[in-house]
């Protein structure tokens, strides 16, 4: 292990989160005019003047706020922003007659997709969990369980398993097909396990941890591929693999054209959505208290598919997508997110396995994102480059891309590379 280089690392990360990626929220996130946060800024850091606010912005807001402020960074002025951002989240998002968030808002907070969306409603539990963790005040928590709650009641899929995803405003499930009210997928399967951590974490309380362990077990047994270990993208109530499509009420930008390669609806899989999945069943595992030691060979298969065919070892950074077994990369796009993610993953990997090759995969995407994909003179991280590193889109954040990804790698990594520099037996357990 070469602690200069890791030190190097940390001093890297902590420039650019305290005098660029802070900044540069700090001073831009709260709507004085209207209340809210604002996340619509273009490549110069401008505010783009759209029309919007989403609940998954907002709720990603309050998250990366409290985490900051809960590690030790950005003081007081994270409190009071995440503070606000509850307030105004329950006051003008909250659906008091049906009880849940909307999913969409013009500027001034009323809404205009009334929707029920299970992946927002699992970032809000995910939020809300954190900002109790992070200020003690309890109104986040009253708020996560009360979603949690909704889902329980109807939202869980009891034929099967798992839970259905998009609802209309009073809960009556949507449509089959692209009105989603058919399919269960691993994104959201696996929020909620991100989600039912925190919730977790923060209440104590055994239901949470119950239903923590029945989605961690969906995961495991349905959604991760049998053979290769990947996740596979969308699934029909019984656990078929379905045709991945595009969703009327989409959570992102979900990118189905500009790709490199035709992908096949059956045979793709996002190396960053594994990364990510491997840290966050390992800290649910930490949060239970669970061994980790019957899942090391799950989990070397998921980090060596990872990195082995995920990694640009030529160009640096990640890919974004590539079939199960490995042998193709059907978009070699360079997307801000699974960078992101593999730094959060990398320093877990090397602590859990002691092996050089996932030292060599965090400093390989560690010096493209610094390299590349952070515009320094602004402070926030480019959405997309092609796969040399030349800019695609543009724009510094917009409803979907919001500052989630690029403040929780930044502080985890930080917090991550520390614990292991002070730790003389990287291979021990986490």
């Amino acid at each position: 292990m070469d602690r200069t280089k890791i030190e190097t690392w940390i001093r890297e990360l902590k420039t650019h989160l305290s005098q660029e990626l802070l900044p540069f929220w700090l001073a831009r996130c709260w709507d004085s005019t209207n209340g809210g946060y604002l996340t619509q800024y273009d490549g110069d850091g401008k505010d783009t003047g759209l029309d919007e606010k989403s609940l998954l912005a907002h709720m990603r807001m309050i998250y990366a706020l409290s985490l900051a402020y809960r590690k030790g960074n950005g003081g007081e002025q994270c409190r009071q922003f995440a503070e606000q951002g509850v307030t105004y989240a329950v006051e003008h998002y909250w659906d008091h007659a049906h009880g849940g968030f909307y999913w969409l808002f013009n500027r001034k907070g009323e809404p205009t997709i009334t929707k029920k969306i299970v992946y927002g409603h699992s970032f809000a539990i995910y939020a809300l969990s954190h900002y109790t963790l992070a200020t003690g005040d309890p109104r986040g928590l009253e708020y996560a369980e009360k979603c949690f709650d909704l889902l329980q009641k109807y939202a869980a899929e009891t034929s099967c398993g798992g839970y259905w995803e998009i609802f209309e405003r009073d809960w009556r499930l949507c449509g089959p097909g692209a009105a989603g009210g058919d399919r269960k997928t691993l994104d959201v399967h696996m929020h909620l396990m991100e989600a039912f951590t925190a919730l977790y974490e923060c209440s104590g309380q055994d239901i949470h941890r119950r239903k923590l362990e029945e989605v961690i077990q969906i995961l495991l047994e349905k959604i991760l591929h049998p053979v290769h270990g990947t996740g596979i993208p969308q699934f029909f109530r019984d656990w078929r693999v379905a045709p991945q499509i595009k969703f009327d009420i989409i959570w992102g930008w979900d990118r189905f054209d500009g790709e490199t390669q035709q992908k096949p609806h059956d045979d793709n899989t996002s190396y960053g959505h594994n990364v990510e999945f491997f840290w966050l069943l390992l800290e649910a595992f930490r949060v239970l208290g669970t061994d980790v030691t019957p899942h090391r060979p799950l989990f070397n298969k998921i980090l060596r598919h990872a990195v082995d065919h995920g990694v640009d070892w030529e160009l640096g950074g990640v890919y974004v997508e590539g079939s199960l077994d490995g042998s193709r990369v059907y978009d070699n796009a360079k997307e801000f997110w699974q960078q992101a993610e593999f730094m959060v993953g990398m320093p877990d990997a090397y602590r859990l396995f002691g092996d050089d090759r996932y030292l060599a995969a965090y400093g390989n995407v560690h010096d493209f994102v610094m390299q590349k994909m952070i515009k320094h003179e602004i402070g926030e991280w480019l959405p997309l480059l092609t796969r040399e590193g030349k800019p695609i889109w543009t724009h510094m954040s917009h409803s979907w891309k919001v500052n989630y990804h690029t403040v929780r790698a930044v502080v985890l990594a930080i917090e991550k590379w520390e614990r292991l520099l002070a730790d003389a037996h990287p291979a021990a357990n986490p």
